[in-house]
């Protein structure tokens, strides 16, 4: 891959993805679908076009065949697709189907939900990724605040908007949390524990409200830090004590990353970005982002 160019985001594979579009389905035809059925007549043909209805980020059209291809099966057909990832104009088309007009209509609102639902994530990302002044390297993040069964999707949403992903699950990495460290009884005592059985190949990362607690974090050795609801004075105040300490460990070659994460507002991005955290974290990426406005137009 040539220096300049972007590296598109990959769809979890099929697997993973066709239950939650069986899911979906099930859930909108359970009882057929009667007003098709009374209207259209089952040899009618007809092409559909996805077409964006404001500016938006492209997710979910991969998905959007998908779901006309589990309807209608070999039957339906696609072109003219744009990849996700794609910023779009009001008006844009992004992809054409073409088929028996009873599995248009039948998979059109399941289709469209995805394409929206992506959609709108990806745009919200993509805002929050150009708020970062030019050549910042912070990373926007999601988290786990993600709607029950869609986690996989609306994480590829997040990179096709051009942001990173947390951690997928409970088990792919440590975070210590507030409960975790009232649970364990203290800060030092959760990361010395999490470093005792964690897996050799994991960071230990550790949330912390205080300075205090960041103290005690950097002296038990965690490698990553989270700085939870901390306003942009407090962060500037627990970089400098952070930057402090890592002058101590620099001979060893230790480093730690510190992320941002709690009251996080577009506004805020550039200011925490200038200041030199490595990753800002928002849940709002995934729990918040309205549905893009993308409608699907049939014809005969």
């Amino acid at each position: 891959m040539k220096d300049n160019q972007v590296m598109l985001p990959t769809l979890p594979p099929w697997p993973l993805v066709d239950p939650i579009i069986d899911r979906a389905l099930e859930e909108d035809l359970a009882g057929g679908d009667v007003t098709t059925d009374a209207c259209v007549l089952p040899e009618t043909n007809a092409s559909a076009t996805f077409v964006a209805r404001s500016e938006l980020v492209v997710s979910g059209l991969e998905v959007a065949e998908r779901v006309f291809a589990r309807v209608g099966g070999g039957t339906v057909t696609f072109q003219s697709r744009v990849p996700d990832g794609t910023r779009a104009k009001r008006g844009d088309q992004l992809l054409h189907v073409a088929g028996r007009a009873r599995v248009l209509l039948m998979a059109e609102r399941v289709a469209l939900n995805f394409v929206q639902r992506m959609s709108g994530i990806a745009t919200l990302t993509q805002k929050h990724v150009d708020a970062r002044p030019s050549g910042s390297k912070t990373r926007i993040v999601d988290t786990r605040k993600t709607t029950p069964g869609l986690r996989i999707l609306e994480r590829y949403a997040v990179r096709c908007g051009g942001g990173h992903n947390h951690r997928d699950t409970l088990g792919s990495a440590v975070l210590i949390k507030d409960n975790h460290i009232v649970a364990a009884g203290g800060v030092r005592a959760a990361i010395e524990r999490a470093r005792a059985h964690a897996p050799h190949t994991s960071k230990i990362e550790c949330e912390v409200e205080t300075f205090e607690q960041l103290d005690e974090a950097l002296a038990a050795g965690v490698d990553v830090l989270l700085l939870d609801n901390m306003d942009d004075a407090k962060t500037a105040d627990a970089l400098a004590k952070i930057r402090a300490h890592q002058g101590a460990r620099a001979q060893a070659g230790a480093s730690v990353t510190v992320e941002a994460s709690g009251n996080i507002t577009l506004s805020r991005v550039r200011s925490l970005a200038d200041l030199g955290v490595d990753v800002i974290s928002m849940g709002a990426l995934t729990h918040s982002a309205p549905a893009a406005d993308v409608a699907l137009d049939l014809r005969l």
